[in-house]
C-alpha cells in the first residue's frame, strides 16, 4: 500500500500556517503512517498531547536517527554517535550540564544582555542609513544571529564565513553525507585549534567557560565534545535564529494591528516572541525512533518505528489555546512545544529568547513604520533548506 506523503510547508499558498492536513489529524486525534522525503516510514503524530508525549520521554523514543533525518538526505543511520543532539541517556546529560549553564543561567544571561542590545542598535543604525528597499534577511536577521552567536564563542568577523558555509551544506536537504563531512571539516578543525587555545589562554567566551566548568566534575569535556558543542550552537543560532526574526517580521506586519501593539507598547516584545515561536515553525517536524513497543493515542508502535512529531500543528491544537490558529502579541504566555521538550529540548532557547524579544523591542521602538516593500505573494520562500521562512524580505520605513 502506498503511504501518503509527509505534509510539507507550502508557504506560496498558506504562509503561514501549517498544511491543512494537520488539523484534520489534530481533530481525528489520529497517528498516520506516512512517507518522508529521504525515504523513511514514520508514524506522524499531529497533536498537542502526543507530541508532548513523545519528546518527553527519552526512555521511550530515541534522537539516535537525527533530528531531522526524515527531511535531511546528510544523516547517515550508521555514522558514529558523537553529535550531541543524537545521543540519548546519561551520556547526554553529562554533556548538556556542563553546556547549558553558559547559555541558560540567568546571571550569565543578564551578562550578555548588553552585547545583544549592542549588536542589534548597530544593525539598525546601519539599515536606516541603507537605501530603500533593504534585504533585511540576509543583512539584518542574519547579521545580527552571527555577530551574537559569534561573539558568544569568540569567533572574530573574519572566521564567520565558516559559520555560514555549514550552515547552508547542513540545512540543505539535498546535501549528502560526503558533501556536508567536507562543508563541516574546516568550522571543526578551526573550532578544534580554539579549544586548544582556549586551554591554553582562557577567555570570557563560552567556549572557556565551558572548559572551566567541566574541569571540575568526574569526566571532563574532550576537546572533540567541546567542539561538537560549540559547533552545534553556532550552527543552530545562526539559521533559526534569524529565519524566526524575519518570518516573525512577516507575520506581524502582515497581521492587522499586531505590529501597531508593539509599537504602542515596545514591552509588548516579551509575550510577542513566545506568541510568535507558538504560531510559526522554522523546522519540519522532529523525528523519534521508538526503543520499545508502545502506543501512542492509542496506535501501536513497534520497536524501531520512526516517530515524527509536528511542533508547529501541536502548537495550533485547540486543546493548548480555544483560537491556537490566530496571532495575538499580547496573549499571556504560556505553554508549547517552539523550543522542543523534554531532554532535548533547545539548549540555546534562552538567548534565542533574548535575542527575538531585543529586536523586535528596538526595531518597534526606532523604526516604528517599518513596512514590508513587495506585495506578500512577492516574497521568494526558502525551498533549499529545512529551516523555513522568507528567502529574503525587502522592507521600507518613513
Amino acid at each position: 500500500m502506498t503511504l501518503p506523503a509527509l505534509p510539507m510547508p507550502r508557504e506560496d499558498e498558506r504562509p503561514f500556517d501549517p498544511p491543512p492536513e494537520y488539523a484534520e489529524l489534530r481533530a481525528s486525534g489520529k497517528v498516520i503512517r506516512v512517507a518522508c522525503p529521504t525515504g523513511l516510514d514514520a508514524w506522524l503524530v499531529a497533536d498537542y498531547a502526543g507530541v508532548r508525549e513523545v519528546l518527553g520521554d527519552g526512555r521511550r523514543f530515541s534522537t539516535r536517527p537525527g533530528l531531522a533525518a526524515h527531511v535531511l538526505a546528510s544523516y547517515e543511520d550508521d555514522g558514529p554517535i558523537d553529535n550531541f543532539t543524537r545521543m540519548d541517556g546519561p551520556e547526554h546529560v553529562r554533556i548538556r550540564r556542563n553546556f547549558a549553564p553558559q547559555v541558560t543561567h540567568a546571571r550569565r544571561l543578564a551578562e550578555l544582555r548588553p552585547m545583544v542590545e549592542r549588536i542589534t542598535d548597530e544593525a539598525i543604525t546601519r539599515m536606516l542609513a541603507s537605501p530603500q528597499p533593504y534585504p533585511l534577511h540576509s543583512q539584518f536577521s542574519t547579521a545580527i544571529t552571527t555577530s551574537v552567536i559569534a561573539e558568544l564563542i569568540g569567533v572574530p568577523p573574519e572566521d564567520r564565513h565558516l559559520l555560514h558555509d555549514a550552515a547552508v551544506k547542513l540545512f540543505d536537504p539535498s546535501t549528502k553525507a560526503d558533501e556536508l563531512r567536507e562543508a563541516l571539516t574546516p568550522l571543526y578543525t578551526y573550532l578544534y585549534q580554539a579549544v586548544a587555545t582556549r586551554r591554553a589562554k582562557p577567555g570570557d567566551d563560552v567556549l572557556s567557560r565551558m572548559i572551566e566548568h567541566s574541569a571540575g566534575s568526574d569526566r571532563p569535556l574532550t576537546d572533540t565534545e567541546l567542539t561538537e558543542m560549540n559547533a552545534a550552537l553556532l550552527i543552530a543560532g545562526f539559521d533559526t535564529t534569524a529565519s524566526m526574526i524575519t518570518y516573525g517580521l512577516v507575520t506581524l506586519l502582515n497581521k492587522p494591528g499586531e505590529w501597531d501593539k508593539l509599537v504602542a507598547d515596545p514591552d509588548t516584545a516579551v509575550p510577542a516572541t513566545e506568541e510568535l515561536v507558538r504560531y510559526l515553525a522554522v523546522g519540519i517536524g522532529l523525528l523519534r525512533q521508538a526503543t520499545e513497543d508502545t502506543v501512542v493515542n492509542g496506535q501501536p508502535i513497534k520497536a524501531g518505528d520512526y516517530v515524527v512529531v509536528a511542533v508547529q500543528s501541536g502548537n495550533r491544537d485547540t486543546a493548548l489555546h480555544p483560537d491556537a490558529d490566530e496571532l495575538d502579541v499580547t496573549r499571556k504566555p504560556g505553554a508549547h512545544l517552539g523550543f522542543g521538550h523534554g531532554a532535548h529540548a533547545c539548549v540555546g532557547q534562552q538567548i534565542a529568547r533574548m535575542e527575538l524579544t531585543t529586536v523586535l523591542r528596538a526595531l518597534a521602538t526606532r523604526v516604528p513604520a517599518l513596512r514590508i516593500a513587495v506585495p506578500l505573494e512577492e516574497i521568494v520562500w526558502k525551498k533549499d533548506s529545512v529551516v523555513r521562512g522568507p528567502a529574503e524580505l525587502p522592507v521600507a520605513w518613513s
